[in-house]
């Protein structure tokens, strides 16, 4: 069975824009998951602890033979891969992948949550789903993601910026 994943990337540590490609690439050339969209990159205050560098997000469609938690140690792995620090809770980081959706699973236990808890608080998060999956249905609240990223009222999101990626 393929599944289809909304996955949200960001960095905030050194080349960000780096990080975030690189995420991408392995992703793509895992063998498990093919990369099917990308958003366009956006440039966001931070979240949660403050006092740090600006983020840049963006959002990827995959479709995958994983299942939800084969997917998620791909997506830790891919961190560590990367060369992720463990830090505190909001802070800086040279990448964060985070699954946002699975299909339409509904999942919690104490390693994850699906959808991710904090979809619904983050337009950078919303925004750039809102481009690739704009039809896509939130399967709890049962809202479009556009519909969901118009009713967002706080934004972080400062610009959209350019990047091709390799």
């Amino acid at each position: 069975m393929v599944n289809r994943s909304y996955i949200g990337l960001g960095s905030n540590i050194e080349d960000r824009f780096s990080y975030i490609n690189k995420a991408i690439q392995l992703l793509n050339d895992s063998g498990d998951c093919i990369v099917e969209k990308i958003s366009s990159i956006y440039e966001s205050k931070p979240y949660g602890y403050k006092e740090q560098n600006y983020f840049l997000n963006c959002a990827i469609e995959i479709s995958t033979s994983l299942n939800l938690l084969e997917l998620l140690k791909l997506t830790k792995q891919t961190e560590q891969m990367i060369g992720r620090k463990t830090r505190e809770k909001w802070g800086p980081r040279e990448v964060d992948i985070d699954i946002l959706f699975f299909n339409d699973v509904v999942y919690t236990d104490d390693k994850l949550t699906i959808p991710h808890s904090d979809v619904l608080n983050r337009d950078f998060v919303l925004v750039p789903l809102c481009e690739i999956a704009p039809d896509f249905v939130h399967p709890v609240v049962k809202k479009k993601i556009c519909q969901l990223s118009k009713e967002k009222l706080e934004s972080n999101i400062i610009r959209k910026l350019e990047f091709n990626f390799k």
